[in-house]
């Protein structure tokens, strides 16, 4: 289980060990998923039931802690998409 890196209203959001390696956050809330890509822009790459209103307020989130995700993303994942 992927700990919760921050919370914001009522979304989570997680970084899962076992993906890609291309620097990304999930968004939860009740039983919709969203995905977005941090690099190498903020950019919706999935959805799962939110509504386009709601991702775009997620989407500001995301851009508003994009530094703050890719740094913990780094010390989660233990390396960097790069190396």
């Amino acid at each position: 289980m992927s700990p919760v890196f921050h919370r914001e209203n009522s979304y989570s959001f997680k970084i899962f060990s076992n993906e890609e390696m291309r620097m990304h956050i999930h968004v939860l809330r009740d039983d919709m998923e969203a995905k977005y890509w941090l690099e190498p822009q903020v950019e919706l790459a999935e959805n799962s039931g939110f509504k386009e209103h709601e991702l775009r307020k997620i989407q500001k989130y995301v851009e508003k802690y994009a530094a703050k995700f890719k740094e913990q993303y780094r010390q989660h994942i233990g390396k960097r998409i790069d190396d």
